[in-house]
């Protein structure tokens, strides 16, 4: 009895050493909530020869959905602010907004605390949202590896350059508020871009946008990195349903003269760029920061609210380019939340 007892008393104490990094100070208090759930949106019904890979006999054709887009949302009890969707960048999912890889509280509860609803989307074709796996079943049936689509995956190389870690896996920028100690969980989250296997790759994410506004009325769009195309296609297409579009360091060019005119300049923009960016390798560096800054100028000279904005000339210092998982990130929250308070179309 006295060594199950001894057992027993070491499993709590196991469980609590477990827990204690997840629970200590990872939120900033109760969140009160008068809603929270999932749900799809967009997406369609196909038939598919290769639901699955050898099997007794020729597989069974079957029904699969494809092209959905998995939605997550939390709205508070009080509601103060227009709801703001969360759109990720390439090789990751919703998880970029949820707790960060140290135990802190993301973007997602924090919005929610300040009083936006939020809806947090994993692109259609990845995480969540599922994936077509008809070709690789028939690639794997019929020996032809070659038409297998591509499912590209961040190695941690490549992460530190193009996410702006450091210039070179395992070195930090000096200075970096990105939390290195915790980089395994960081890691751990990227995923592989596979809405490859869709027919239309992105386009489907930015037709499930569209559907997502549709569904719960006009809201501030919030896209990063890859996403941030996708928020310039969901302008041409819904800017009528567009309270703001915040791009952190998310794609802004090429638009042309008309797209300006008859989308952006409609919708309030904000560009938001941390550190590092200047002379970076990769997609993350000059040609995408100097197109977002292109971009601004033509909404602004065409009678649109748009800011580009640095945040290192804010007094924000030390940002990657995953600036929602950074040390800081409730303080770049902060600069965003008061540039929605100041220039967000109350529609």
């Amino acid at each position: 009895m006295t060594r199950i007892r001894a057992r027993l008393r070491h499993a709590v104490v196991l469980a609590a050493g477990l827990a204690s990094p997840a629970l200590a100070g990872s939120l900033g208090g109760p969140l009160e909530l008068q809603d929270e759930g999932s749900f799809f949106v967009g997406g369609k019904v196909v038939t598919t020869d290769f639901p699955d890979g050898p099997a007794a006999g020729a597989p069974a054709a079957g029904q699969i959905t494809i092209n959905q887009m998995y939605v997550q949302y939390r709205v508070p009890r009080t509601v103060g602010g227009p709801p703001v969707v969360m759109v990720h960048g390439a090789g990751h999912t919703g998880v970029t907004f949820e707790t960060t890889p140290d135990g802190r509280e993301g973007w997602a509860t924090y919005f929610t605390r300040r009083g936006f609803p939020v809806y947090v989307v994993d692109h259609a074709g990845r995480g969540r949202s599922g994936f077509d796996p008809t070709q690789f079943n028939r690639a794997r049936m019929e020996g032809a590896a070659g038409s297998q689509p591509g499912l590209a995956l961040a190695t941690r190389e490549r992460a530190y350059p193009n996410f702006r870690v450091g210039p070179v896996y395992p070195n930090p920028y000096s200075g970096t508020q990105f939390p290195v100690e915790a980089q395994d969980q960081y890691f751990a989250q990227l995923v592989p871009n596979a809405e490859t296997t869709l027919a239309g790759g992105g386009a489907n994410t930015v037709n499930a946008l569209a559907a997502l506004l549709d569904r719960i009325g006009p809201a501030v769009v919030l896209v990063h990195s890859q996403s941030g195309l996708y928020g310039v296609d969901l302008a041409r297409l819904r800017s009528d349903k567009m309270r703001a579009l915040v791009s952190v360091e998310g794609g802004c060019a090429p638009v042309s003269a008309d797209d300006v005119q008859k989308s952006l300049a409609k919708v309030p923009m904000l560009s938001l760029w941390g550190d590092n960016s200047v002379g970076a390798v990769g997609f993350n560096g000059d040609e995408r920061r100097n197109g977002c800054s292109a971009t601004i100028k033509a909404i602004a000279a065409a009678g649109g609210n748009a800011r580009f904005l640095l945040l290192p000339e804010q007094g924000v210092k030390g940002n990657s380019h995953m600036m929602m998982l950074d040390k800081n990130n409730l303080q770049v929250a902060d600069v965003i939340l008061s540039w929605l308070g100041d220039n967000a179309r109350k529609n």
